[in-house]
C-alpha cells in the first residue's frame, strides 16, 4: 500500500493530489470525485467496502503499485452517505472545481464535511425529530453544555452543577453527535456518536472570540453567558466545529438562548427509558407515550411535540396557557378538524426556510415553500373566526342581566342555554394565546408573490437542469428561449417527421452526452435509409445515425442550453437571497403553525380517548381519580377494558407501599401515575376522570432488572447505583417510582435495604418526596404502623376453587401472598415443577410461621425488626452525659464483643 505522507515522484498526479487532500482530513473518509464516481482509497476504501457492502477493488497508482479502492456512483451517493453518517463516520466530499485543467490536472477541493450532527440533506434527516449537535465542556464537577440543530436554527447553552445533570440533559436531547475535548473520559453509553476534538478548541479566549465574531457584538451579556464560562466554552467550540465542517450553516444560527434546568422537569435517562416516553424498551416509537400522543399532521409539529414530551414545564402560567389552547380545540371539534385539514398539506416550513438561509435550497424546496405560504391564509381565517366568536360571546356575556340577590331567574330569557359554556375568565386566558399565534402567523405576501412569479410550476428537483424559472419573469432568459424556440421545436418534431419520411414506426430520436442527438433504427429496418443518414454508432440490435442538418440544429440548442442554465442558476440564487432577507418571518410562521398542530393533536387525542383537563397547583398534592395508563389502554386486545385506579396522597402521606401478586398490574400502576403527572405538566389532558396535581420538579424511576456488563456492573449493582442517585438528588417536590428495591440479592439483605430506603425517604428532612413503592417484601407493611407518612395498598385478587383472578384494582391494606406459582402456571412451567414448588412453598411457610391455607402471618413469627433488644435495653439505661470519652469507647468495645459473638 502506498504511503499517505511522503511525495513520491513515481506515483500519478491524481494519486498525489488525493494524498495531499487526505492529509488535511485524516479523521474523515474522503469521497474523491473521479468522473461519475466518488472513489475512496487505502484504509478508507476497506472501511467503506465493509460498511456499505460494496466491492473492494484496486487501482494502479504507480508502476507495480496498486492500492485498495471502492467507489459509489455520484448520482446515488446520498443513500451511501446516509448509511455512513448513521454509523457515526465523518465524510469529506471532494469535488472537481473549475472548468479547465491546471497543468493537465483538474483542480479538486473538499467542499463540505458531513458528520452525524451537521447533516442538512433531507434524505439523511428524520422529519419527526431534531438532529442535534451537542458540545460539552467538563471542569471541577461542573459542565457547560451547548446544542444546535443546523436544520432549524436552534442554538442554546446551559451551565450545569453536577455530572448527573449533563448526562440527563443529553438523554433528553438524544443528539446525533456529541463534541467533547479529547482525552476527556465519561462519554460512553450516551445517545449519539461521540467526537473527540482537540482540547485547545475549547480554550476560553478562543471560544469567546468565536462567539463575539459570529454575533458581531462586544459582549456576551445579552446572551446570558457573561457569568457562565463553561457554557460559553461549549457554545464557542460548537461554532468553531461548524465553521470547519459546514460553514454555510452558520447563517442559520442567528441567536443564542441561555437556559436553566430549573425551567422544566428533570428526567434522567433511566426515567425516560422506564417510562418509555419517546421509544419503548425494545426500541422504536410504537408503544411509547409519544406514539399515543402524536397525531400531528406536519413534521415541525411532530418535532415540537417530541420536545414537549421530553421537557415538561415547571411554570404554572405556561402550563395553563398550553392547556387553554388544547381546551379550546377540544371543545370545538369542527374547528379542530378544519384546522388539521388545513395544516396537513403544509411542507416543513422550518427546515425549508433554513435551507434557504444556508444556501442549500433546491428548486423544489422553493415550490414547497410557495405551496405552504399559499395555505397559511386559510389557517389565519380559521383563527380569526375564533377570535370573532370570542368577541361575540364576550359581548353577549356582558349584556346578561344581573341575577337577583334572592330567588331564581323566573321570567328572564334562558341566556345560558343559548351560549356555549365559555366563562369570561377562561375566555380572557384563551384570547392572548390565540392572538399570539395569529401575530406569529404571516402569509408573507411579498415572498409568496416572488415565488409565484419567479419559480416554474414544476421545476426540476435540483439545479443544473432547465425549467426552473417561470417564463415571463426575466426578459434576459425569455430572449434566449425565444432565439432557440424554432430549433427546439425542430428537434421535438424530428422523430415524427422521420418516421413519416422513412415509414419506420420504431425509429427513435435520442440524446446522450457522448454523441449528442441521434436517430436510432433497429437493424431489421436499416435498409433503404435516406442518403444523408450517417452511421455514428452500432449496437447489438440497432444502429444510430446523425444528419448534417441535425448537427447544425443541435449546436444551436446546446449552446443555448448552456446559456439558459447559466441565467437560470443566477436568477435562482437571486431569488433565494431575497427570501433569506425575510426568513425570520417565515420561521416565526413555522413555529406558530407547529404550535397549532401540537395543540390540535393533543386535543384530538383527548377527544378520542376520553382525557380530561388536569388542575395544576403549587403544592404537594396528587389526587387522580380513575386514572388509566395512556399506552396500555390503547394496546388492550378486542373488547378488553382497562381498569382505572385512584391515586390520592392524603395530608401527611409521602410513601405508598404497594404489595400484590406478580402480573397483577403494580408496575403498570406505578408508570401510569408518573405518566399522568408528566402529561399534565407538558400542557396536555390526562387519562383520568379528574386530576389535581402539585408541580413535580423531577420524576425518578427504579424499575426493572438489567445488568451493564460493559461497565462491569451486575444487575444488583445497577439497582443500587440508581437508588443511590435517587436518594442523593430527590427533593420534597419530586415523584419517586420504586419497583421492588432489593430483589437482586439475598432475601434478608434485600429486605433490609428496602426497609432502610423507605425510612430514609420518610425521615430525611430534605426529602419526604411523594413515593410509590411496589414490593414483594410483605414485611415492609409493618412500616405503616411505625411511620405516620406511610400507607399500605395492595392489588385486589379474587381466589376461588384454586383459581386466581387478578382484578387490577388498587385497594387499601397490605397483601400477604405473591401468587408466583400461579404466574409460573400461566407461563407454562411443567406440571411436575409446579407441584414440587407447591410442596416446597408449604414447607417454607410452615417453618417460618406462615399458614399456607390462609396466607396470614402466624402470631409466633419472629420479628425481623424487633421493637426491643438487649442492646436497646442497655442503651436506654445508660447515662450518656455522665460517661467520659474513654468510658464511652470501652462501652462500645464491650457491646461489640458481646453482641457480635460468633
Amino acid at each position: 500500500m502506498a504511503s499517505d505522507t511522503a511525495i513520491d515522484e513515481r506515483i500519478s498526479p491524481v494519486r498525489q493530489q488525493y494524498l495531499d487532500i487526505k492529509r488535511q482530513y485524516p479523521q474523515a473518509i474522503l469521497f474523491f470525485r473521479l468522473g461519475d464516481f466518488y472513489e475512496t482509497f487505502d484504509s478508507d476504501a476497506e472501511l467503506v467496502a465493509r460498511e456499505l457492502d460494496i466491492v473492494l477493488t484496486s487501482r494502479n497508482v504507480a508502476k507495480g503499485n496498486r492500492v485498495p479502492m471502492a467507489g459509489v456512483p455520484f448520482h446515488a451517493a446520498e443513500t451511501y452517505l446516509a448509511k455512513l453518517i448513521e454509523r457515526g463516520h465523518h465524510v469529506a466530499i471532494c469535488e472537481q472545481v473549475g472548468e479547465e485543467p491546471v497543468k493537465g490536472l483538474m483542480p479538486r477541493e473538499v467542499v463540505r464535511i458531513l458528520t452525524p450532527g451537521t447533516v442538512v440533506d433531507p434524505g439523511m434527516l428524520r422529519g419527526d425529530a431534531n438532529n442535534y449537535l451537542v458540545a460539552v465542556m467538563l471542569e471541577d464537577g461542573k459542565a457547560g453544555l451547548s446544542y444546535a440543530d443546523v436544520t432549524t436554527g436552534e442554538f442554546a447553552a446551559a451551565e450545569l452543577e453536577h455530572s448527573a445533570a449533563w448526562r440527563a440533559e443529553i438523554q433528553r436531547l438524544a443528539p446525533a453527535e456529541i463534541l467533547h475535548p479529547d482525552k476527556t473520559p465519561g462519554f460512553e453509553n450516551l445517545p449519539g456518536h461521540a467526537t473527540a476534538w482537540t482540547a485547545w478548541r475549547f480554550e476560553p479566549g478562543r471560544c469567546r472570540e468565536a462567539l463575539l465574531a459570529h454575533f458581531k457584538t462586544a459582549s456576551l451579556k445579552a446572551y446570558g453567558l457573561a457569568d457562565k464560562p463553561l457554557a460559553m466554552q461549549a457554545a464557542g467550540a460548537l461554532l468553531q466545529y461548524l465553521q470547519e465542517t459546514q460553514p454555510s450553516t452558520l447563517n442559520l444560527l442567528t441567536g443564542l438562548h441561555s437556559y436553566s434546568l430549573a425551567e422544566f422537569m428533570m428526567l434522567d435517562g433511566e426515567a425516560r427509558r422506564n417510562l418509555e416516553l419517546t421509544e419503548t424498551l425494545r426500541g422504536g416509537v410504537q408503544g411509547s407515550l409519544l406514539h399515543v400522543l402524536d397525531l400531528c399532521v406536519t413534521p415541525m409539529g411532530r418535532r415540537m411535540l417530541r420536545q414537549w414530551v421530553s421537557k415538561p414545564l415547571l411554570d404554572l402560567d405556561k402550563v395553563r396557557e398550553r392547556q387553554d389552547g388544547v381546551a379550546f380545540f377540544h371543545a370545538d371539534g369542527l374547528r379542530r378538524a378544519e384546522l388539521r385539514a388545513a395544516l396537513k398539506p403544509l411542507g416543513d416550513l422550518e427546515r425549508l426556510a433554513n435551507r434557504v438561509l444556508g444556501a442549500s435550497a433546491q428548486p423544489r424546496d422553493l415550490v414547497a415553500i410557495r405551496e405552504t405560504l399559499e395555505a397559511v391564509p386559510a389557517v389565519i381565517t380559521l383563527l380569526n373566526g375564533v377570535e370573532a366568536k370570542e368577541s361575540l360571546l364576550s359581548a353577549v356575556a356582558r349584556a346578561r342581566p344581573e341575577r337577583a340577590a334572592f330567588g331564581g331567574d323566573e321570567g328572564r330569557p334562558k341566556v345560558d342555554e343559548a351560549i356555549p359554556p365559555l366563562a369570561g375568565a377562561r375566555e380572557n386566558r384563551l384570547k392572548p394565546r390565540l392572538q399570539n399565534l395569529i401575530a406569529g402567523l404571516s402569509p408573507c405576501p411579498g415572498e409568496l408573490n416572488l415565488l409565484k412569479t419567479a419559480i416554474a410550476d414544476d421545476p426540476p428537483a435540483v439545479l443544473g437542469h432547465m425549467g426552473i424559472i417561470r417564463i415571463g419573469y426575466s426578459s434576459e432568459l425569455d430572449e434566449v428561449l425565444e432565439s432557440t424556440k424554432q430549433a427546439r421545436e425542430w428537434i421535438a418534431n424530428l422523430e415524427s417527421v422521420e418516421r413519416a419520411r422513412t415509414g419506420i414506426k420504431t425509429l427513435k430520436v435520442g440524446f446522450n452526452k457522448v454523441h449528442g442527438y441521434y436517430i436510432e433504427v433497429t437493424k431489421a429496418k436499416d435498409g433503404g435509409l435516406p442518403a444523408e443518414y450517417i452511421r455514428k454508432q452500432t449496437l447489438i440490435n440497432a444502429e444510430r445515425y446523425i444528419t448534417p442538418e441535425m448537427k447544425e440544429v443541435e449546436a444551436q440548442v446546446l449552446n443555448a442550453e448552456e446559456r439558459i442554465l447559466e441565467v437560470e442558476t443566477r436568477l435562482f440564487k437571486q431569488v433565494c437571497a431575497e427570501l433569506a432577507k425575510t426568513a425570520a418571518t417565515m420561521l416565526a410562521s413555522a413555529r406558530a403553525l407547529a404550535t397549532l398542530d401540537v395543540l390540535a393533536s393533543l386535543a384530538e387525542v383527548a377527544a378520542l380517548n376520553g382525557y380530561t383537563r388536569p388542575e395544576l397547583e403549587d403544592s404537594a398534592a396528587i389526587d387522580i381519580r380513575e386514572g388509566r395508563h395512556p399506552v396500555v389502554e390503547r394496546l388492550l386486545p378486542g373488547q378488553a377494558r382497562f381498569v382505572p385506579n385512584d391515586t390520592t396522597f392524603e395530608t401527611g402521606e409521602c410513601v405508598r407501599l404497594i404489595t400484590g401478586p406478580n402480573m397483577s398490574g403494580k408496575s403498570t400502576y406505578l408508570r401510569q401515575v408518573a405518566l399522568i403527572v408528566l402529561m399534565a405538566q407538558m400542557g396536555g389532558f390526562v387519562p383520568a376522570a379528574s386530576a389535581r396535581i402539585g408541580l413535580v420538579d423531577r420524576i425518578f424511576t427504579r424499575i426493572g432488572a438489567q445488568d451493564e456488563i460493559h461497565a462491569g456492573q451486575s444487575t444488583f449493582m445497577v439497582e443500587m447505583v440508581e437508588t443511590a442517585n435517587i436518594l442523593h438528588h430527590a427533593t420534597p417536590r419530586s415523584l419517586l417510582i420504586l419497583d421492588e428495591i432489593g430483589r437482586g440479592t439475598s432475601t434478608y439483605d434485600g429486605l433490609s435495604i428496602a426497609w432502610a430506603v423507605v425510612e430514609y425517604i420518610h425521615n430525611h428532612p430534605k426529602l419526604r418526596a411523594r413515593t410509590l413503592f411496589a414490593t414483594h417484601y410483605h414485611e415492609l407493611t409493618q412500616l405503616a404502623v411505625q411511620l405516620p407518612g406511610v400507607r399500605n395498598y395492595n392489588v385486589a385478587v379474587s381466589e376461588a376453587d384454586g383459581h386466581v383472578v387478578f382484578l387490577h384494582k388498587i385497594i387499601p391494606g397490605g397483601a400477604d401472598r405473591s401468587y408466583g406459582i400461579h404466574v409460573g402456571q400461566l407461563a407454562g412451567l411443567p406440571r411436575p415443577v409446579l407441584q414440587r414448588a407447591q410442596e416446597i412453598l408449604k414447607e417454607l411457610e410452615a417453618s417460618s410461621g406462615r399458614n399456607a391455607d390462609t396466607g396470614g402471618l402466624a402470631a409466633k413469627q419472629a420479628a425481623l425488626f424487633p421493637e426491643s433488644s438487649p442492646l436497646l435495653d442497655e442503651l436506654k439505661g445508660l447515662d450518656i452525659e455522665g460517661l467520659s470519652p474513654i468510658e464511652a469507647l470501652n462501652k462500645l468495645w464491650e457491646w461489640k464483643r458481646k453482641f457480635t459473638k460468633g
